[in-house]
């Protein structure tokens, strides 16, 4: 299941929770710069053989997806402008996509998750580090 993170019309991203459908389910929007998709298959199911072929694809934003392997974590939701909008938690077994706006995070329970983002990265021209939001005025949308 992908449930889309919206603001005024603005997709900010999308959270994935955990699915045990079988075969191959990819659940985000063709246009998306990272697909995403669970992929179950029983014991003895053959994968045939493939290789992907080069296509040059133009990245206009760098977008992530974190993974959660354990624990919670508070997403804090930034605009463009980098001002705080709203915050969302997400858990073990949960995926987000972040593809707009600011982002920042606040560990609620130990944490551990993968990072998937497009490559290379640069940490000079492809980030901005700006002010978070005081604790006293989250909302948790």
């Amino acid at each position: 299941m992908i449930k889309p993170i919206s603001y005024k019309g603005k997709t900010f991203g999308y959270i994935i929770k955990y699915t045990r459908k079988l075969g191959v389910n990819f659940l985000t929007p063709k246009k998306l710069s990272h697909q995403v998709g669970f992929i179950k298959h029983k014991s003895k199911h053959l994968i045939k053989p493939h290789k992907h072929f080069k296509n040059v694809r133009r990245v206009e934003y760098t977008s992530e997806v974190l993974i959660i392997l354990k624990g919670k974590l508070r997403v804090d939701f930034y605009s463009d402008t980098e001002k705080y909008l709203f915050s969302k938690i997400i858990k073990k077994n949960d995926i987000i996509i972040l593809n707009n706006g600011g982002h920042g995070f606040k560990v609620l329970d130990t944490v551990e998750m993968l990072e998937v983002k497009q490559g290379p990265y640069n940490t000079k021209t492809d980030k901005k580090v700006f002010a978070n939001v005081e604790d006293k005025l989250i909302k948790i949308k």
